[in-house]
C-alpha cells in the first residue's frame, strides 16, 4: 500500500491519500480523541503523540497536529497507522454509526433561499475545499447572515477567513441577493 502526502493551505494539516475509499458517502470530523471512539482508523490516529484533529473525506484523511511538535517527527508514525488500518481489516467507522447530515436542517421561514445556499455549496464551494483537505457546510441562515462550520483543514486555517469572506460570500452575495453577509461558527 502506497499512501500519498499533500500540504494544505492550514500549516497543522496534511492530508493523507490512502489509494482507496477511506467514506462512500459524506464527511467525519473527530476534533477530539474523545470524538473518535466509533472510529477505529481515526482512534489509531489519534494514538499519535501530537495529533490533535482528524477529518475523513471521500478518499482521503486530513490530519491536524498541536503546536508543539513537527510534522518530520508525526509523519511516519501516522502513516504507519493508515496503513495498519487499512491492513487490519477493520471498518473505517463502526457500523451502526450514524454519520451526521453535512448540512444543518433549517425549518420555517427562509427554506427557499437556504436550499440555494445548500445548493452552491454543494456544488461550488465543498468540491474545491475538499481538494485542499477539509470541508465548509451550512450551519444557519438569520436576516441575511450565512453561518457556515469548517472542517478537516479548513478549521484554523490561516487562510479560512479569505475564503470565506472574498470568495464564498462573494459568491452566495452574487446569486442569492437576501445573503448580506458569511460568518463561520465554531461548533
Amino acid at each position: 500500500m502506497f499512501i500519498q502526502t499533500e500540504s494544505t493551505p492550514n500549516p497543522a494539516t496534511l492530508k493523507f491519500l490512502p489509494g482507496q475509499t477511506v467514506l462512500d458517502a459524506g464527511t467525519a470530523d473527530f476534533p477530539s480523541a474523545e470524538a473518535a471512539t466509533k472510529s477505529p482508523l481515526a482512534t489509531r490516529i489519534f494514538a499519535v503523540n501530537g495529533v490533535s484533529g482528524v477529518f475523513f473525506g471521500n478518499d482521503f484523511v486530513t490530519v491536524t497536529k498541536g503546536d508543539t511538535v513537527e510534522w518530520d517527527h508525526i509523519k511516519p508514525a501516522i502513516l504507519g497507522a493508515v496503513m495498519e488500518h487499512y491492513q487490519s481489516g477493520q471498518p473505517v467507522i463502526d457500523e451502526g454509526t450514524q454519520q451526521a447530515s453535512a448540512h444543518a436542517e433549517h425549518t420555517g421561514e427562509n427554506g427557499e433561499i437556504v436550499n440555494q445556499i445548500k445548493e452552491l455549496l454543494d456544488s461550488r464551494v465543498r468540491p474545491a475545499v475538499a481538494q485542499d483537505g477539509g470541508d465548509i457546510t451550512f450551519h444557519g441562515f438569520d436576516r441575511g447572515v450565512v453561518y457556515l462550520h469548517m472542517q478537516g483543514a479548513c478549521a484554523g486555517c490561516p487562510s479560512s477567513t479569505l475564503t470565506l469572506k472574498m470568495g464564498i460570500e462573494n459568491l452566495l452575495r452574487h446569486y442569492i441577493p437576501e445573503v448580506t453577509e458569511v460568518r463561520p461558527v465554531a461548533v
